[in-house]
């Protein structure tokens, strides 16, 4: 799903075909439509127990994220011109563009988040070394490419996108396919890692 979203997120730009765009659309919705299903117990209890620092947190963002989802599916169907043709709609378009646009940079920020709240997660099922020579160097390589990708979230104008102050999708072709990847990257981790260690604050204030 992660891989899905960094390609998503390079739009028509990286395919010659636009119909690429709208199939790995699709394929994010179902996936995400059964990774809801399959963690349908925590949605039922969103409004169950009590609520810490960290709770909240969690709930923002996985909340968040289903919004982001949502409108992205909504107004790719409508920006939709080969799978969903049949629905000929022809209305509401400029505002379709506006909030897939606009949905899916945030969507993207989120999902930045909701990963860096699974680290702990993700390093035991990888097996991820957490202490020693290996835990440190990883540690320097997160630090740095999170030093980049502040210059990719600049660079690449995401913060422009977050509140609507460019209005259209632009990728300079010039710094390469391989760049872009590396930069969008990097701002995974970089949003990933601060709010790791935001949970890691929060839990420790509380112990």
């Amino acid at each position: 799903m992660t891989v899905f979203s960094i390609v998503l997120m390079g739009s028509a730009y990286l395919f010659p075909a636009e119909i690429v765009h709208e199939i790995i659309g699709v394929m994010m919705f179902e996936l995400w439509a059964v990774h809801i299903v399959l963690n349908h117990c925590w949605y039922g209890a969103v409004f169950r127990g009590r609520y810490n620092a960290r709770r909240i947190l969690q709930t923002i963002i996985n909340c968040s994220i289903l919004v982001c989802v949502i409108f992205l599916m909504i107004s790719g169907i409508f920006l939709s011109n080969h799978i969903f043709t049949f629905l000929r709609i022809e209305s509401g378009l400029g505002f379709a563009r506006i909030a897939h646009l606009l949905a899916s940079h945030w969507y993207y920020m989120y999902m930045s988040l909701h990963i860096g709240l699974q680290v702990e997660m993700l390093a035991e099922k990888f097996r991820i070394p957490r202490k020693g020579v290996s835990d440190t160097i990883l540690r320097v390589v997160f630090l740095l490419l999170s030093l980049y990708g502040i210059y990719a979230f600049l660079t690449r104008g995401i913060w422009r996108y977050l509140i609507l102050q460019q209005h259209f999708f632009f990728l300079d072709l010039e710094r390469g396919y391989v760049l872009f990847f590396l930069d969008y990257i990097s701002i995974i981790i970089l949003f990933a890692t601060g709010i790791h260690y935001l949970k890691k604050l929060l839990q420790k204030k509380k112990n």
